[in-house]
Formats: structure tokens, sequence, C-alpha cells
């Protein structure tokens, strides 16, 4: 009989530990959930962050904040998080720049960007649209690609930024196509299109939200798609890779991440709610205002995509002197 206690004493020991962290997943959350945007408030990624937030309050009954930590590009938000308990509540607004830019360019980097941070899920993705101005001789992607080497140097593209990901788009399709369209960053999305519409830069390379109504109003020429399917705003605009530059990506991503440690089992039942309120009408209805599209995927599938990501800019970056941005 003693034998038998000891074995089950010991199975008990054991399996407290999984019991415990599965009761505290049934109760969690039980106080405010922060998620931490390192970006500052109105831009797309804010508003569509701030609408998941809304729908988490309703689906787990807590509040779900967000707070904004912009500065020193995106890393003072990315190490508060970074630095945080691993309790479920607190996460990350998490985007290319403080998981993948930022660890290539930085070597004083406070947060390890691979070892900190556990994936919880992708939510949304916003296109990079690639414009001209419409009085270029430019209608789609092969002539774009033809102009540029008949006329080397005079075409330049404006982006959002440096390190940002339109930029590291534009690099990339530079890289694979052997042109040089010369970068000109700006301080923000809509500084850049404006500059398009001008006339003082001949291509745009930003994202989709605010283009959208200068590409109705003929202002702004769409020539292809950065991501991965055509835009449900613009399906007639074909994307990059349909244009005969298969394996180009280029799209901002939007998603949560956690402090390494966090509970698996909270991992997941954040990961289902995210599911069930991206797919709500309220959230597709701003997602179509902004171009954005849902895209939900769960910790393994998000993890693998960032990994592809950063396989993929890591060697652009590199190449780049983006120390300073």
């Amino acid at each position: 009989m003693d034998a038998y206690r000891r074995i089950f004493l010991s199975l008990l020991v054991l399996a407290f530990p999984l019991l415990a962290t599965n009761v505290f997943a049934q109760n969690w959350p039980d106080r405010v959930v922060k998620i931490v945007n390192p970006y500052a408030p109105g831009g797309p990624s804010d508003n569509i962050v701030r609408m998941l937030a809304e729908g988490l309050s309703s689906e787990l009954g807590q509040q779900f904040m967000v707070e904004n930590k912009p500065g020193g590009g995106t890393v003072i938000g990315a190490n508060v998080v970074a630095k945080s308990p691993a309790d479920g509540y607190t996460f990350l607004l998490a985007t290319v720049a403080p998981l993948v830019v930022q660890a290539v360019i930085n070597p004083a980097l406070p947060y390890d960007a691979k070892k900190d941070f556990a994936m919880v899920a992708m939510f949304a993705t916003v296109p990079n649209l690639i414009s001209v101005h419409p009085t270029l001789p430019i209608n789609n992607l092969g002539e774009l690609v033809a102009y540029a080497k008949k006329n080397p140097g005079k075409l330049n593209y404006a982006s959002a930024g440096n390190g940002t990901g339109p930029h590291l788009g534009g690099e990339l399709f530079n890289s694979m196509t052997g042109v040089k369209l010369t970068h000109i960053p700006f301080a923000g999305a809509a500084p850049a299109v404006l500059a398009v519409l001008s006339g003082q830069v001949e291509v745009s390379f930003v994202n989709i939200t605010p283009q959208i109504q200068h590409v109705k109003s003929a202002k702004l020429r769409p020539i292809a798609m950065g991501s991965s399917k055509r835009s449900m705003v613009f399906p007639d605009v074909p994307t990059v890779a349909e244009s005969g530059m298969p394996g180009y990506l280029s799209e901002s991503w939007n998603g949560l991440a956690a402090p390494q440690g966090t509970s698996k089992a909270i991992i997941d039942k954040l990961y289902k709610s995210v599911a069930k309120v991206m797919a709500t009408g309220k959230a597709q209805d701003l997602l179509v205002t902004l171009g954005a599209e849902s895209t939900v995927m769960g910790p393994e599938e998000f993890s693998n995509y960032v990994k592809q990501d950063e396989r993929q800019l890591t060697p652009i970056i590199k190449s780049l002197n983006l120390a300073n941005f």
C-alpha cells in the first residue's frame, strides 16, 4: 500500500502545476489587461488594435486597454512588454519593427527579439501599395521596371520612413528586379503620399490606407499590391507576385506577443478570442475602410511567419544604413 501511495503522491505532485495553470487560465482575465502599442496614436495599426481591444473586452468580460508607448523606433514599448511579468496581463502590439528590424540594426537592443516574446496571434495585415503619379507612362509592374531601367537614377520612391515595412518593400523590389529606385523617406505615410500627389516624388511604396481616396479619384495610379492576395478595396489591381515577381511580399502585419513564459493556456484562450473578434461585422467594416485584411494566425503559424519575414528581410536590412531610424 505504501508503494501505491508513494506513486499516487508523485503523480499528484507532477500534475499539480498543470492543474493550477489550467484553473488560472480558466479564471483569466480577472483584472485589466494592457496592450502596449509601440507607435503613436492615430495610425491604421492603432485604429485596428483599439477595435480589437474593445472586442476582447466584451468577449472576455474584462477591460483590455491600449497604451501607446512610442519612441526609440518601437524599442521603448517593446522593452516594456519584454520586462513585464509573464502573467497574461501585458501584451505587445507586434509588428516588423520591434521583432525584426530592430533585432538586426540595434546591437544595444535592451531585449532579445527572438527569446523574450511568445507569439499569440496575428490579427490583421495592411497591404503595401505601389502607385505612381498619373503623368508617368507606367500602367503596370513590367512597365515600371522597364522605365526604371531605361531611365536610371530618375525615379524616386516615397515611404513612411527609414526602416518601415514599405521602405523594406521598396528595397526588396530593387533587389529582385535589379533596378535602382532612390528612396526618399518621410515622417509618416500621409506626407509620403502627398509628395507623390504633388509630383515631388514619382513612385509611392506606402501602405494602402492613405492612398485609397487618391486612387479612387485617379490622382494616383495603382501598379501592384505587395500582399499575398488582391485587396478587397481594389480587386482589379494585381499583386506584385502575380505581375511577374513570385516570392515578393510586402505588407504591414499586426499581431499580439506576450512576455516569454506566459501560460500556453492563456495564449490559446486569447488567440481563440482574437479570432472571434476579427470575424465580427464591426471588425470587417473597419478593415474595409482601412484597406486592411483580417489575417488571423495562431501562435505557431504566427511565429513561423515572423521567422520567414526575418529570413527574407535580414539581408535587405543589413545592406541599408538604418542605425538611426
